[in-house]
């Protein structure tokens, strides 16, 4: 069995309009979720993805409004890379990111630079070949569009504790010394590790919270079983109407997830449609009332970029 690179990356936002308009508006990725946190439900929990909410696109927030900033340190993901096609989608983005007062780090090979809460985000050159996931925006062309993620960085004084699981159990391979491969029929994703910080992190806004990797529907027990067999604790299969997940901690701190290719976010919206409104699966359906009067409104920069075109 190989996962099919990363399914998903998750954080954390105080500050969920801010969010939809850096995202949807700056990034250009299309808000193809708006549901609520399953285990909180009275929060947000956003997805942004390419035109049809595929896997291996979605960068995700939990709202927790006005929550103060976090800091990324040992055991947690510091940086979300995605794919561009080439050095001319870097200049695109380098001028697009300036002119919003974004501080951008360049070279040869990509672009670093801050969300608005302090996430560090990678655009970086990718000829893997994998499919290009992106979405639609008519400020950014086709041509230099995000194509879905490359990979995530990770803090961890000891990195070398993760290899037994990466290797024997999650069937990554070993790329040196830190960096690993989950690459399966389709797609690939990378995992670095990076040397800590001396500061103690923090979960809070600007922090991922976990990564998701891609399991085909018929391999996800499988998968779980092989999780427990190492010696970690993943937890039972949770129906997250839109996937399936298995969570676990990798040694060296990170939550992980197992997620399933499938059934997907048309589940309950029309491919056209898909972000518009709220969906609440439903197990959650008798509390839209409630959630509604509760959670933050939010823009629609896809709309105004339609009326502006």
């Amino acid at each position: 069995m190989k996962l099919e690179g990363i399914h998903h990356v998750t954080a954390i936002t105080g500050d969920a309009p801010g969010n939809v308009e850096f995202y949807a508006g700056v990034l250009g990725l299309r808000l193809v979720k708006k549901t609520v946190n399953q285990d909180d439900p009275t929060v947000y929990h956003l997805f942004y993805a390419d035109e049809k909410g595929s896997a291996g696109s979605d960068i995700t927030f939990f709202e927790y409004p006005g929550v103060p900033r976090g800091r990324a340190g040992d055991g947690m993901i510091h940086r979300v890379a995605f794919r561009v096609a080439s050095g001319e989608a870097l200049d695109f983005w380098q001028r697009r990111l300036e002119t919003q007062g974004v501080e951008v780090a360049r070279s040869e090979t990509s672009l670093v630079f801050p969300d608005p809460e302090g996430l560090d985000l990678e655009l970086a050159i990718d000829d893997r070949g994998d499919e290009p996931l992106r979405a639609d925006h008519p400020d950014i062309p086709q041509a230099v569009a995000i194509q879905g993620f490359a990979g995530v960085r990770a803090y961890a004084s000891e990195p070398e504790a993760s290899a037994a699981l990466f290797e024997e159990t999650l069937n990554f391979e070993r790329k040196d010394d830190v960096l690993w491969e989950a690459r399966g029929a389709k797609r690939g994703g990378l995992y670095w590790f990076d040397a800590p910080p001396e500061s103690r992190g923090s979960s809070g806004a600007g922090t991922v919270h976990h990564v998701a990797w891609a399991s085909e529907m018929d391999e996800h027990e499988a998968w779980r079983q092989r999780v427990q067999a190492s010696g970690s604790r993943p937890t039972p299969v949770i129906d997250r109407f839109y996937f399936r997940s298995v969570y676990f901690r990798e040694p060296s701190g990170v939550l992980f997830e197992i997620a399933t290719l499938g059934p997907g976010f048309t589940a309950d919206e029309d491919l056209g449609s898909l972000g518009e409104a709220l969906s609440l699966p439903p197990n959650f359906e008798h509390l839209r009332g409630e959630l509604e009067g509760v959670l933050t409104p939010l823009p629609d920069p896809r709309a105004r970029a339609r009326i502006g075109s």
